[in-house]
């Protein structure tokens, strides 16, 4: 990273920042890719609106017990990509309970939120057999494990509703479980059966049928990004925003970005962009017409976590939803996931998904009137909650129609690689699970260092 000697659109060199590569996006990919571009001897530039990395990545430690609840990644799976990040980053790694998250003993209420009322029973089938058979599927497309590179005739049961998968191939009896690690994607049964394959993959299923989940050993998911932000020091721009993008100048991909500090110009020879491609997350880049075309295209869950106190819910429960006339018993969203007892007295951790997003303050609201219906209905004696901390993932689990899929839609998205000096990665080129995407932003390296 070099400050320039000339000025340049009105910059002067003091706020001129040159680099091999800007990376766009701090989360999980953008992190993996700009610690991986630095060991290979590139100068890196990385940009996020956060002010600190990790994106979907969040512990929160509670200041009076110094108790830590995860509010977004609870886990990775136990796989060289992992191992070799974190050993580089000097994290230790060890077995972890996915099922709760490190939380356990919890007395379950089922709830259907909608009325706040509970369910006297809950759709319960052959969890084991079922898993089988959802295995048994899902091996037959091992492509489905490191991309979106889908043959030219798309398989016909990517495209039906995964409710009818479920009935067509007797997966009836993991629908639950399914469901736990299909949080976030909407309604789970309605989304076309491509889509529950790629969130919920073999390897998630592996690793918890091997129990081989991993998490950090200090209980602080974050604890990677703390470290990658004090291995990238200065070359992390925090609490920053992007003003616009120009790829089409001969000096390289020039980045305006206002800083805590002032506006800054980054003039980079390549970029690496993690941001999810939707129109509104890319305003003032200098997208061209098919870009926009294609990023059009994609569909979104809101998908909202938080950490909330004076409920009324005793601790060491968990209130989780269950549909009372939805088929399994699954969720109706909107609603939440559960409201779940922390390791912390008083605080609860709440999940709450929408078909699509509606907004922080709505999300809240509905989680306060979520709460408040357990006592309207008898359920609880709950009071109205207060926020502690408050988090949005979305826009959550990209989607595109199944008339995209069909005509071709991953095919253009994948020919945007590397062109006008850009790579792009994310959820939206791969799937919502940083695991994965490590590996992914990997097979883009050889590439995005070639030349430089």
């Amino acid at each position: 990273m070099t400050e320039r000697g000339t000025s340049i659109d009105g910059y002067g060199p003091a706020d001129i920042i040159t680099t091999d590569v800007v990376v766009l996006g701090g989360g999980g990919s953008g992190t993996y890719g700009a610690i991986r571009l630095t060991d290979l001897g590139k100068s890196v530039i990385v940009v996020d609106h956060h002010d600190y990395l990790g994106g979907h990545t969040y512990t929160y430690t509670d200041p009076a017990s110094g108790n830590n609840t995860e509010m977004g990644v609870v886990a990775w799976y136990d796989i060289p990509v992992v191992q070799n990040f974190f050993k580089r980053l000097g994290v230790k790694l060890q077995q972890t309970d996915i099922a709760r998250a490190g939380t356990t003993t919890l007395t379950t209420i089922p709830v259907d939120f909608r009325t706040g009322k509970t369910l006297t029973s809950v759709y319960s089938g052959n969890v084991t057999q079922g898993l089988i058979n959802y295995v048994e599927q899902i091996s037959k497309y091992p492509y489905l494990e490191d991309s979106f590179d889908l043959p030219d005739t798309i398989p016909e049961d990517f495209l039906i509703p995964f409710g009818d998968f479920v009935k067509k191939y007797n997966i009836e009896g993991a629908v639950q479980i399914l469901n736990i690690f299909g949080n976030g994607m909407g309604n789970f049964l309605d989304q076309s059966t491509l889509y529950v394959f790629k969130l919920v993959s073999l390897a998630s299923i592996q690793a918890l049928q091997e129990n081989s989940y991993q998490a950090t050993v200090s209980h602080n998911n974050r604890a990677p990004y703390e470290a990658a932000e004090k291995i990238l020091g200065k070359k992390a721009l925090l609490s920053t925003t992007i003003l616009s993008v120009d790829r089409s100048s001969p000096l390289g991909v020039k980045v305006q970005v206002l800083t805590p500090t002032g506006k800054k110009l980054i003039i980079a020879k390549k970029l690496l962009s993690s941001i999810p491609p939707k129109l509104e997350n890319l305003l003032g880049w200098d997208l061209d017409l098919n870009e926009r075309v294609i990023f059009s295209e994609f569909l979104n869950a809101g998908y909202y976590s938080a950490i909330i106190k004076n409920t009324g819910i005793p601790d060491g429960i968990e209130v989780r939803n269950f549909g009372a006339d939805t088929p399994y018993n699954v969720p109706f969203l909107p609603g939440p996931y559960f409201v779940q007892s922390t390791d912390t007295k008083g605080l609860f951790t709440v999940k709450y998904c929408t078909p699509a997003p509606i907004g922080d303050d709505n999300a809240k609201s509905a989680i306060i009137a979520a709460v408040q219906r357990l006592k309207t209905a008898g359920t609880l004696n709950t009071t109205t909650p207060e926020f502690v901390i408050f988090h949005s993932h979305s826009p959550f689990e990209s989607t595109v129609s199944v008339e995209a899929i069909k005509s071709g839609f991953y095919k253009k998205l994948y020919a945007l690689q590397g062109g006008k000096k850009t790579f792009w990665t994310g959820a939206a080129w791969h799937a919502q699970d940083s695991s994965k995407l490590w590996q992914f932003t990997e097979k883009l390296l050889p590439d995005i260092v070639k030349g430089l």
